[in-house]
């Protein structure tokens, strides 16, 4: 491969060790990246709210792909630049379909900024308290619908998925990120890839000038988008046996050894 333009990662699972923490390895590989002229953007699920601080550890700048290609978000100016939310009236014929699916779901939206929640979505991430309002029905709140999430504590993410995908009929983008219990649901045609495809349009960078991490369902399109694709060695069965390139687990800096092979 040549010399890649850009460095797309996924951060949970991926860039991040299993703590949350980013490596000094995995900083000086990012580094490296930058310095012989490679854009690092961070392809994540995560709100912005949540890589605002990750980016300064790793010294990331520029725009962050964020919510499962739904918003690109300038790190400079903590502005959203572009948001695909899901209609409201299609949210709501998306609302139908899960909760015939899966008995007794809670549902939670994604704004973009905040978090709203149903009482039966109980689901909560501990440095995200500030930003969840619950409320009785996500769909009567007049909210961007960024991403619409869906909790079942009798279902792993597998099976939910299984259960939704064929009733979803194109309405929706259906996938996961390795939350027990979890779906992550978003506009038709808004995907990480995509949404990195236009980013990569607009730069002028061709897929085979992208190298790509990750390591759920919700990588595969982007590592197949890129020219070279790396699923993590702890990546979800579905990704190992979907990719022909691996790298080493990201408790074993997987992603930096991988770099520091393509920038010496």
């Amino acid at each position: 491969m040549i010399s890649p333009r850009i460095v797309a990662t996924d951060l949970d699972g991926t860039l991040l060790a299993t703590d949350g923490t980013i490596s000094t390895r995995t900083r000086n590989s990012l580094k490296r990246a930058r310095e012989a002229g490679a854009e690092i953007v961070f392809v994540t699920a995560r709100a912005p709210r949540g890589v605002r601080e990750l980016a300064a550890q790793a010294g990331v700048t520029g725009s962050v792909i964020c919510s499962n290609g739904a918003i690109v978000y300038d790190l400079a100016t903590d502005e959203i630049t572009t948001s695909h939310p899901i209609d409201p009236a299609a949210g709501r014929k998306i609302g139908d379909i899960l909760a015939e699916a899966l008995p007794g779901v809670g549902l939670a939206v994604e704004t973009g900024r905040n978090v709203l929640t149903e009482a039966a979505y109980t689901r909560r991430v501990a440095h995200d308290l500030a930003y969840y309002r619950e409320v009785a029905c996500v769909f009567e709140e007049r909210e961007p619908i960024v991403k619409l999430l869906a909790q079942s504590s009798g279902h792993t993410a597998d099976e939910m998925l299984a259960a939704v995908s064929a009733l979803m009929d194109g309405q929706a983008e259906v996938t996961h990120s390795g939350v027990d219990g979890l779906l992550e649901i978003s506009a038709p045609g808004v995907t990480k890839a995509v949404t990195l495809g236009r980013l990569c349009e607009e730069r002028g960078v061709g897929p085979h000038e992208v190298v790509a991490f990750g390591d759920m369902p919700n990588d595969l399109a982007v590592l197949g988008f890129a020219g070279a694709g790396y699923a993590m060695a702890n990546a979800h069965p579905l990704v190992l046996a979907a990719t022909e390139l691996h790298a080493l687990s990201n408790d074993e800096d997987g992603v930096a050894v991988v770099l520091e092979g393509l920038f010496r």
